[in-house]
């Protein structure tokens, strides 16, 4: 059984808040003292809680369901019900939250964080606020409200900076086991690696990558086939997408286009991701053979790799770190589904090109995620002038 577990469906429900009291006051020399009954207490919620030291949802596997503690009921003198007490469900940090409908709940993005999942219900009121001129003694008090409850999702998707994309024996553990610390099972048959896996790659002056490797992706799985689509979702929070298509391939750039289009299938945001090509066990290659094949490779950053002998590897870090730190790939916003995005990469190929021309005086870029509405512009005939509000 595999330790790595990323998919967890539970039930859970916040707490019961407790009864509010219709305690009527009464001491040796007060007889008819009034209401003094307090209000009960919250229920319990259920709360999702970020932790550096998880790494996988195992300790969750045979968790079917979550309960937080009841409110406790008002007492007299005016005295609140304790609170019940909150269950914390402990994740490890990029673990997103949702509900029966798919609706994100919220998203784990660093150690520490909550989010409460069930709230739990509110403490009943007791009979002291229902006194009046006219009630003055009123012998009733609200119950307690019951907890939110339903089944959550959670979901793991880990996170690192590069993601490697591949059929299966492309080469992608054995790459991840010869640049990093990472122990991947290796084997000549397909889906030798069925759970991700992730490195840490050294860099020169003590700089480092996160490196992640999950399993084969086939023609189709963005449908369901193969192990694809399960593990689909760990590279959507990639920066950089590295593409691995073996040297003896008949055509790297069908094979190139095969593993995109899954990709974009599962999710076109992904085509916004930076991309890299490494052409793998090309120690198998000669020279001719390999500027023969460089002439019909996809318009992306290559490198003609070998992870048995080491050709290329140095070169590919370079390539790697090169990319995942340009302009273009610079982080500009987390959306509230934890979407990553980057910078606008045709407005910036668009800018680079009229800075070559020497045409950029008078013009002003700008993001059109910055304009809320743009029928709050109201243009003049005058082009010349400047757009009013």
């Amino acid at each position: 059984m595999s330790n790595f577990v990323d998919y967890v469906k539970i039930h859970c429900k916040g707490g019961h808040g407790g009864a509010g009291s219709a305690h009527l006051h009464r001491a040796k020399y007060i007889p008819k003292g009034g209401p003094d009954g307090g209000d009960g207490g919250r229920g319990g919620h259920v709360i999702m809680k970020g932790n550096a030291n998880e790494w996988t949802l195992l300790p969750l596997r045979y968790t079917r369901h979550i309960k937080a503690q009841n409110g406790t009921p008002g007492g007299k003198n005016e005295l609140t019900g304790a609170f019940g007490d909150d269950v914390y469900i402990h994740v490890p940090i990029g673990t997103i939250a949702k509900n029966e409908e798919g609706e994100i709940l919220g998203e784990i993005l660093e150690d520490g964080q909550e989010i409460i999942l069930m709230p739990g219900g509110k403490g009943g009121l007791g009979n002291t606020h229902f006194k009046s001129a006219t009630n003055q003694t009123p012998r009733y008090a609200q119950p307690g409200l019951p907890g939110e409850e339903g089944y959550i999702v959670f979901e793991l998707k880990i996170l690192a900076d590069v993601g490697l994309v591949g059929f299966p024996n492309a080469g992608k553990s054995t790459l991840l086991a010869s640049v990093s610390a990472a122990k991947p099972k290796i084997a000549d048959y397909a889906f030798t690696t069925l759970t991700p896996n992730l490195g840490i790659v050294e860099y020169r002056n003590y700089k480092s990558f996160v490196m992640a490797d999950i399993p084969g992706i086939i023609e189709g799985a963005s449908e369901g086939k193969g192990l694809g689509l399960r593990f689909l979702r760990h590279i959507e929070r990639n920066s950089l997408l590295l593409f691995m298509v073996p040297g003896d391939t008949e055509d790297i750039r069908k094979e190139y286009e095969i593993l995109l289009n899954e990709l974009a299938t599962f999710n076109p945001e992904m085509l916004d991701k930076q991309r890299v090509l490494a052409i793998t066990k090309s120690d198998l290659l000669d020279e001719e053979l390999i500027q023969m094949l460089s002439e019909n490779l996809p318009d992306v950053p290559h490198v003609f790799i070998s992870s048995v002998t080491g050709m290329g590897i140095a070169e590919l870090k370079d390539v790697l770190w090169r990319e995942l730190h340009s302009e273009s790939n610079k982080l500009q916003s987390i959306t509230d589904q934890g979407r990553i995005v980057h910078k606008n990469k045709d407005l910036n190929f668009l800018q680079n090109e009229l800075e070559a021309m020497g045409e950029d005086e008078d013009i002003q870029f700008v993001d059109e995620e910055e304009i809320e509405d743009l029928d709050d512009f109201e243009y003049e005939e005058d082009w010349d002038d400047e757009p009013q509000k």
